[in-house]
């Protein structure tokens, strides 16, 4: 029925209604004139009256008690619908919660082929969020994003995508930040990478997922190349991504469980060429903290920048401080300072006294799949509070990339090592062999930085506070 006839028939019932209800009262009004003129000429008229006002007032509220009770009664079980069967997708889907999935598969590059796929899904009462295609010379890879039923099973999912005509599939857990397009997705990327040359390689685990990504320096501490010679195009191989790097080096990304596609190659070589001739960059925030003995410091990112400064507190350094840090001769240590503070391996931090001398360095370093975390601090600003406060920034910073675990390589004998990352306030796990110690902790468990204005003032790049 539409909605126009439906609208007539509901004013045609209106109408009928009302001439009834018109009738029903000038009834009422005869049969009521009627009885008034027989009980106004009868012997016992008021207490006929009396009656009649008793019987009334006892119908009404009789009345009032069944609408009453009608309305509150629950509608019949028996609706003429058939009860759904315990098998069926949607009455399994019905009151359960829902599990989003990141899906790809291959397709036929045929009319037809993706829409039998969409239609196998929507038989198992799932959801496509989103859809992009990966298009190859012998087919299509579709990617997904979908959200099915917490019933449905994986091996249920991927069998029911392989009797649509999908091939090499692939299935892991989503969450929400996946809901966010691609194209918004990648302006997000491109903004971080702009801000920060250390954010390249978070930038692409986040948009390619699960991966492990070698940043190889051009040549080695001794001088000895390392890097090999990659095309300035890149190259592209099923499970292997290379590309130049700025710094002359190489930038390997490996993803053994699924093949890169020409589209993943196109993205990622954009954000390198982006990377590339935005030169090295990172943000100029620094936050000056008063330490408990009344000294204050400053807290800022530092980059090759700081080479200079970092090999003059390397002289102001003893022996043995250098030694617990780099775990070799004291005579390499000026080496590694190149590596080090160059954001194409990782994220420095600094602290300067007020006279902007710097007495410690942080590191946090990407390591292929894991993250390790540094400190070096100058002999006379030990056990002052400084190196817990740069483990606790860096810790966080590799909480905020979605680091799940970050390591320390110290000795045995560096108890302020050891104490610092006890004092973190998270599970950590220790590996010792031949005197080195490993220390492992998980910073998703990282509690939130307590501050108060009074201790920490935050500075732009111009030192305006």
């Amino acid at each position: 029925m539409t909605e126009a006839s439906s609208a007539h028939s509901s004013r045609r019932h209106h109408w009928r209604r009302e001439v009834v209800e018109l009738a029903a009262l000038f009834t009422a009004v005869a049969v009521a004139d009627a009885v008034a003129n027989t009980v106004a000429h009868g012997p016992s008229g008021p207490v006929l009256l009396c009656a009649a006002a008793v019987a009334l007032i006892a119908t009404a509220g009789f009345h009032v008690w069944w609408t009453r009770r009608h309305e509150s009664a629950s509608p019949p079980t028996d609706t003429g619908a058939t009860a759904p069967s315990p098998a069926d997708p949607a009455a399994r889907a019905g009151g359960e919660g829902t599990t989003l999935w990141r899906m790809r598969t291959t397709v036929r590059d045929e009319p037809g082929s993706l829409a039998a796929l969409c239609t196998a899904l929507a038989a198992r009462r799932v959801d496509i969020l989103s859809l992009q295609t990966h298009p190859l010379s012998a087919g299509t890879v579709d990617e997904f994003l979908l959200r099915a039923p917490a019933s449905l099973a994986p091996g249920e999912l991927t069998r029911t995508v392989a009797g649509a005509g999908g091939a090499h599939s692939w299935l892991e857990r989503a969450d929400a930040h996946d809901l966010v397009d691609a194209p918004t997705r990648m302006l997000g990327l491109a903004t971080r990478t702009a801000l920060d040359s250390a954010e390249l390689p978070l930038a692409l685990r986040q948009l390619l997922g699960r991966c492990t990504i070698h940043s190889v320096p051009a040549r080695s501490l001794t001088g000895q190349p390392l890097a090999e010679q990659v095309p300035a195009e890149g190259v592209l191989e099923e499970h292997v991504m290379k590309f130049r790097d700025p710094s002359g080096g190489s930038l390997t990304i490996e993803r053994p469980q699924l093949p890169f596609t020409p589209t993943e190659f196109a993205r990622v070589r954009a954000l390198v060429e982006l990377d590339t001739r935005l030169g090295q960059r990172v943000p100029r925030r620094r936050d000056v903290l008063t330490l408990p003995e009344g000294n204050e410091i400053t807290v800022r990112r530092a980059d090759t920048s700081d080479l200079v400064a970092a090999r003059e507190m390397h002289d102001r350094c003893s022996a043995r401080t250098l030694g617990l840090r780099y775990h070799g001769p004291v005579g390499d240590a000026d080496r590694y300072l190149g590596h080090l503070l160059s954001p194409r391996f990782g994220r420095t931090l600094a602290v300067e006294t007020a006279s902007g001398r710097l007495v410690a360095l942080g590191h946090l370093l990407w390591d292929g799949d894991e993250t390790e975390v540094a400190l070096l601090v100058e002999d006379d600003w030990q056990q002052r509070g400084v190196g817990g406060e740069l483990l606790r920034r860096l810790v966080a910073m590799a909480a905020e990339t979605g680091c799940e675990s970050v390591y320390a390589i110290t000795q045995a004998s560096n108890t302020g090592m050891v104490a610092a990352m006890r004092g973190l306030g998270l599970p950590l796990d220790y590996q010792i062999e031949e005197g080195t110690l490993v220390i492992t902790a998980r910073p998703a468990g990282m509690p939130a930085r307590r501050e108060s204005h009074e201790s920490v003032r935050v500075q732009d790049g111009t030192g305006r506070r």
